[in-house]
């Protein structure tokens, strides 16, 4: 199959052409880092397939893949597991979790090489992509949470999430983190990620959620992670991983 390779990290593209070249399965027809540019490019060369990134600046990859007429079959790549990745297994879209690993990329090209070579079903697109576009950019808010329930004891108390500067794990406990107290909560940072608004919190590490609006500032650190501070009085520093950096410098609109 021939593959053109759409992402705005020039690294990302360059890694996933190596991967892909080497499992020997895939020729790489193009690739392209300007999603605007890619759409052209796209139509001219009409690979079989096209491996899109969701989260782009000027256009996602939503935009890219309702631009393109014919459209070739697509794997969508995203830093993001929480958005309508279900809808993605159900319609034989596939997709590929930063940073993308290797197991993962050979069952998604065997799940490719089946539908180009017409055992799948061809997925129809036209109408997923809408509701799948929808789910990015616009959730229903009232579907998260306002406030975290803390148990203690046999007393619960409830948490504002408007006084919650970050969520994070230690030692097997969850604790929302408020400027004058942290909170112990049932939810583990994974469950939070799908119960918090993404307009207002953001995952940075495995073991962090942070808000969007308490965030001060955001430095590098070593090997291609950074660090931000909070507007808390405390200053405090907190780890993004390397994987989340892109997504944390999208929320904060740099």
């Amino acid at each position: 199959m021939r593959a053109f390779l759409v992402d705005d990290e020039p690294l990302a593209v360059k890694r996933l052409a190596r991967m892909l070249t080497a499992t020997g399965r895939v020729e790489i027809a193009g690739t392209s880092t300007d999603p605007v540019e890619a759409v052209a490019a796209i139509q001219k060369i009409r690979p079989d397939v096209i491996f899109l990134d969701i989260q782009m600046p000027e256009m996602d990859g939503f935009d890219v893949l309702a631009k393109l007429s014919p459209q070739p079959l697509v794997v969508f790549t995203t830093a993001y597991d929480r958005f309508a990745l279900q809808a993605f297994d159900v319609n034989s879209i596939d997709y590929l979790l930063k940073p993308i690993e290797v197991p993962r990329l050979e069952q998604a090209l065997s799940k490719l090489e089946r539908i180009h070579s017409g055992v799948l079903a061809r997925p129809e697109l036209h109408t997923l992509l809408a509701q799948l576009a929808a789910g990015i950019h616009g959730k229903d808010s009232s579907k998260y949470l306002e406030r975290v329930p803390s148990r203690i004891g046999e007393r619960t108390e409830f948490v504002e999430l408007a006084r919650v500067t970050h969520f994070f794990a230690h030692e097997k406990l969850t604790y929302a983190a408020s400027p004058n107290k942290n909170y112990v909560v049932d939810f583990t940072i994974q469950e939070l990620e799908q119960k918090l608004d993404p307009q207002k919190f953001v995952r940075i590490h495995r073991s962090t959620i942070v808000a969007i609006k308490h965030v001060h500032e955001l430095y590098p650190w070593f090997a291609g992670r950074m660090k931000l501070r909070l507007k808390d009085e405390q200053r405090t520093e907190l780890d993004v991983a390397r994987d989340r950096v892109k997504a944390l410098k999208e929320k904060l609109g740099i």
